[in-house]
């Protein structure tokens, strides 16, 4: 499914302003996930996301082959996502990598995060990339299922098992 008028749907650059603001839901929701995950405690995972994130991004969105956009329908007045990605030249040619793609809550399930890949997959073709990768947490079920349908490849996994030890 993809939304009524899908060719209404484009990526606008993030200005400054905008980027502060995605950036601090960016940095929470990251760190959630990585607690989620159990690869982080909550003491440390919102300091820590917010030192990975300005380390990726030290300059925001001029931060050299960091693309940050707003996804944005003509028909609505309001902003449906956003999407990070940045250009890789890896041993095996050239990729793009999806940091983060979120479609807002109340445009869930339109088809948005379709047609946002779409979009994110022909920006890849006009930079040369021969691929498209990005990661998702393994309790993110509704992402993977979008993948896959998508045409994305399970390319790795990596799983853990917690340890009952008998002082905790």
């Amino acid at each position: 499914m993809t939304p009524q008028g899908a060719d209404n749907v484009r990526l606008v650059d993030l200005d400054d302003a905008t980027y502060r603001e995605y950036r601090k839901h960016l940095a929470r929701d990251y760190a959630a996930d990585k607690v989620r995950a159990g690869a982080w405690s909550p003491a440390e995972a919102e300091n820590r996301a917010a030192k990975d994130v300005d380390g990726l991004l030290p300059e925001g969105p001029a931060t050299h082959n960091h693309f940050l956009y707003s996804v944005r329908d003509d028909a609505v007045p309001a902003e449906v996502g956003t999407v990070w990605f940045t250009l890789r030249d890896l041993g095996v040619g050239r990729s793009v990598w999806i940091y983060d793609i979120i479609i807002h809550e109340n445009f869930r399930r339109k088809g948005y995060a379709s047609r946002t890949l779409e979009l994110v997959e022909h920006k890849a073709g006009e930079l040369g990339a021969r691929s498209v990768e990005l990661h998702v947490f393994g309790h993110n079920h509704g992402a993977q299922a979008l993948y896959e349908k998508v045409g994305y490849n399970v390319t790795s996994i990596t799983m853990s098992k917690p340890i009952h030890t008998q002082d905790g």
